[in-house]
């Protein structure tokens, strides 16, 4: 197996798939953490079919770089479900599934009129489950996700306290001072951001798993906010390249396998916090 795996190494495509993993598996458990603890889990889904959606439209409008478009647009659902969220007539589950499931309809409905590709079925299964597109990254594809992660990471080590802040305690934090609007709005732009980078690696429907759990594993076993986080981001990178070592040694879906990898970590840290 490890011969296998440094035969493969030689190639470039393996190490972009790696790089590209490991930065988007670190920027969704940052983010997960305080999603998870604002009751917010999924927003996840919800973006991540508004960002089906959009795909479909920049497929069908034959866009050479679909995140370009894809990745406005995912923001401005990511605002508006915020907006929405305040609202006192729709509330924030409700605009979260009144644009999941309008964008995943309108995406496939798009795609069934106006696509020109003889296996429709297949483009729709691989664009909500993934595939093996993390194994095929340009290098311009692994710079702009790697600028794209960094520009995440550096956004929460700088505003560290006041996430924390907002994530357990926005009406105080409010009362402080803090401008908690712009800082949501930040995050949500953020989690749009994490949304379209992770659907090269799991697909549109699985997004929502690099996000919680990886969250909820460090919940079983630590309770501080700092420990939490900072377990869950080791335990997300360890997982996400896991799961692509074995996608390439055993040929399975890089997305599922790597949820998978994400659900055994899960068990695991539920049954060493049950024996603490």
């Amino acid at each position: 197996m490890i011969e296998n795996l440094l035969y493969y190494f030689q190639f470039s495509f393996v190490i972009y798939a790696l790089i590209a993993g490991v930065m988007i598996a670190l920027c969704s458990s940052l983010l997960g953490v305080t999603l998870v603890l604002k009751r917010l889990s999924f927003i996840g889904d919800g973006l991540s079919h508004a960002a089906f959606g959009a795909l479909s439209v920049a497929t069908i409008l034959k866009i050479s770089v679909p995140t370009y478009f894809v990745l406005p647009v995912t923001i401005l659902a990511a605002v508006l479900i915020l907006c929405a969220g305040k609202n006192s007539k729709i509330k924030g589950d409700a605009s979260i599934a009144m644009i999941s499931v309008s964008s995943l309809a309108f995406g496939y409905l798009l795609m069934n009129i106006f696509s020109a590709s003889a296996n429709l079925s297949g483009d729709v299964c691989t664009t909500l489950f993934g595939s093996t597109s993390i194994l095929t990254l340009s290098k311009g594809d692994v710079i702009l996700s790697a600028a794209l992660s960094v520009g995440v990471v550096i956004f929460f080590v700088l505003f560290y306290n006041r996430i924390f802040s907002i994530t357990f305690d926005e009406d105080f934090a409010r009362s402080n001072g803090m401008n908690t609007r712009f800082y949501n709005i930040a995050l949500s732009v953020i989690i749009a951001v994490i949304i379209v980078l992770s659907m090269n690696l799991v697909g549109s429907l699985l997004i929502s798993a690099l996000i919680i759990f990886p969250a909820i594993s460090a919940m079983r076993i630590f309770s501080n906010f700092k420990s939490v986080t900072v377990f869950s981001a080791i335990s997300s990178i360890v997982c996400a390249m896991t799961g692509i070592f074995i996608s390439i040694l055993a040929g399975t879906p890089v997305g599922s396998t790597i949820v998978a990898v994400d659900f055994i970590m899960f068990v695991v840290c539920y049954i060493i916090g049950k024996s603490l």
